[in-house]
C-alpha cells in the first residue's frame, strides 16, 4: 500500500489529485472544530460522555464534532442515512427500481432524489439535536438562551448553522469524487475516526502509567497494576490480527465460473468464452455493524432521556448496554441477521439466473431456469454466513476484551472496518489511476 502511494506521488496528475483531497479534508476538519453559536462549551464538555447510548456512535463518525456541537455536529449522518433509506425503497418503488436500472441517467435521478431527502434528513436532525441541547440526558444545558426573542432566534440560529453544516459537508465531498481521490463521504468519515487515534494513544499510554504505578486520580497515586504490561501487549496483538483478518475478507471472493456459448450474428461470431460472478465474502461492508449498534443502542438512549434510575425497566434498559453479556449476544445475532437481510437486497439469484440465459450462459454441470437460480442461492447463503460471522468477531471482540480484563478498548470493531476498508479503497483507486495511465493500448 504505501508503495503505492509514494508510486502515485511522483505522477503530477494523481498528485494534484492527492493534494485536493487533502486540502478538502483539511477543509472539513477546520469546520469540525468550529462551534455552533449561543452554545456554552465549557458547560457542554461531558454531556455526551455515555458510549452506551447512540451519542457515542455519532461521536465516532464526526471525530467528536457531535459531542463539541460544532457547525459539522451531524457529519455525514444526513446523507448516509438518506442514501440507506433510498436504496431500500428502490424494492417497494416502482419508479425508483427502474432510475436504477437506467444506467447513468437513472443515477442521477436517485442521486437528486438522496440529496433531497439527505436536505430534510437534515433539517429534522438539526431540531432533534436543538432540543437535545436544550434538554440534555444529564446536567445542565449549555444554551446561553432558551426563553424569549433570545431563544428563539438562538434556536433558528443553531438549526440553520448545523443544517448548513451538513449540506456543506456533502458539497466537500462531491468535490473530492469530482476532482479528487477515493469516495468523499467515506473519506469523510475516515477522517473523522482518525482524529480521535490520538485520544486512543494518550490511554494506551495511561494503562502503562498504570502498570508501573505513576498514575494519578485527583492527585492520589494509584497502586500498580503490573500484570498490565502483559495484558495489553497480548490485546495489541489481537487488534493487529483483527486487521489482517479485515484485510483478508475484503480482498477474498467466491467466483462462480461462467461459460458463454457460441453464436453467430451476421458474418461474426461471438461468445465462447469462460468468465466468473465474483461474490464478496463481506459483500455488505460495516452496514451491519451500524444497524446493530444504533438498535442496540436505543434502549440505552431511551433510558438516559427518560432519567430512568431504578425499577424493572432499569433492569431491563440495563440488559442492553455493552457491559452485560446479554448484549454482546444480541450484537452478534443482530450483525448476522441484518448481513444476510442487507444481502437479500443486494443480490437477486433469480434476475441472476435470468441475465445469464438472455446472455446465453451457463454454470458448468448446472442447468439453466430454477437450478441456477437455487445453485447461486446456496452459494449466496454460504459466503454470507462466513461474512457473518467474520463481521460478529470483529464487532464483539473489544467487548469481549473489555469484559474480561476491565482495559477499556479506544478502538472499536466498527472504527476498524471502516478505517481498514476505506484506506483498500483509497489504494485501489490510485492502482486503477496507474494501471490507466500507463496502459498503452492496441494500436501501439
Amino acid at each position: 500500500m504505501f508503495q503505492t502511494f509514494r508510486n502515485a506521488w511522483k505522477i503530477i496528475d494523481l498528485r494534484k489529485k492527492i493534494l485536493f483531497t487533502i486540502f478538502i479534508i483539511i477543509i472539513f476538519r477546520l469546520g469540525a472544530a468550529l462551534p455552533s453559536p449561543f452554545v456554552d462549551a465549557t458547560i457542554l464538555a461531558g454531556q455526551f460522555e455515555d458510549q452506551t447510548m447512540i451519542f457515542g456512535f455519532l461521536d465516532l463518525i464526526t471525530g467528536g464534532s457531535f459531542s463539541q456541537a460544532t457547525i459539522f455536529a451531524l457529519g455525514v449522518t444526513p446523507y448516509i442515512n438518506a442514501s440507506i433509506i433510498i436504496q431500500l425503497l428502490q424494492v417497494v418503488i416502482p419508479a425508483l427500481e427502474r432510475w436504477s436500472k437506467e444506467g447513468e441517467e437513472g443515477r442521477k435521478k436517485i442521486n437528486l432524489v438522496t440529496k433531497f431527502t439527505s436536505l430534510a434528513l437534515a433539517i429534522g436532525l438539526s431540531v432533534v439535536y436543538y432540543f437535545l441541547l436544550k434538554n440534555p440526558p444529564k446536567g445542565e444545558s449549555p444554551l446561553q438562551y432558551t426563553e424569549g426573542f433570545a431563544g428563539w432566534f438562538s434556536a433558528i440560529a443553531i438549526i440553520a448553522g448545523l443544517t448548513a453544516g451538513a449540506i456543506l459537508i456533502n458539497w466537500l465531498a462531491d468535490q473530492i469524487d469530482a476532482k479528487g481521490i477515493g469516495s468523499g463521504m467515506s473519506l469523510m468519515i475516515f477522517a473523522g475516526i482518525i482524529s480521535g487515534f490520538a485520544g486512543a494513544g494518550m490511554q494506551l499510554t495511561r494503562y502503562f502509567q498504570v502498570a508501573a504505578g505513576t498514575f494519578e486520580v485527583d492527585g492520589v497515586v494509584q497502586d500498580a497494576q503490573p500484570w498490565y504490561y502483559v495484558i495489553v501487549p497480548v490485546v495489541l496483538v489481537i487488534f493487529a490480527v483483527m486487521f489482517f483478518l479485515i484485510i483478508i475478507t475484503n480482498a477474498a471472493e467466491r467466483r462462480i465460473p461462467v461459460q458463454y456459448a457460441k453464436r453467430v450474428v451476421g458474418r461474426k461470431m461471438y461468445g465462447g468464452q469462460n468468465s466468473n460472478i465474483p461474490i464478496k465474502v463481506n459483500m455488505t461492508g460495516v452496514l451491519p455493524v451500524i444497524f446493530a449498534s444504533a438498535f442496540l443502542s436505543l434502549p440505552g438512549t431511551i433510558q438516559g432521556f427518560a432519567k430512568i434510575t431504578t425499577g424493572f425497566w432499569a433492569s431491563f434498559l440495563g440488559f442492553f448496554t455493552p457491559d452485560n453479556w446479554g448484549y454482546a449476544v444480541l450484537y452478534a445475532v443482530l450483525i448476522i441477521g441484518f448481513n444476510y437481510f442487507y444481502v437479500t437486497i443486494q443480490y437477486n439469484p433469480i434476475q441472476m439466473a435470468n441475465d445469464l440465459r438472455k446472455n446465453s450462459g451457463m454454470i458448468p454441470g448446472i442447468r439453466p431456469g430454477q437450478p441456477t437460480t437455487t445453485f447461486i442461492s446456496k452459494v449466496i447463503s454460504k459466503i454470507t454466513f462466513i461474512g457473518g460471522i467474520v463481521l460478529m468477531l470483529i464487532a464483539i471482540t473489544p467487548i469481549v476484551i473489555t469484559k474480561l480484563t476491565e482495559v477499556q478498548v479506544p478502538l472499536g470493531g466498527t472504527s476498524m472496518l471502516i478505517v481498514v476498508g476505506v484506506a483498500l479503497e483509497i489504494s485501489n483507486t490510485l492502482e486503477s489511476y496507474m494501471l490507466m495511465r500507463h496502459h498503452k493500448g492496441f494500436l501501439e
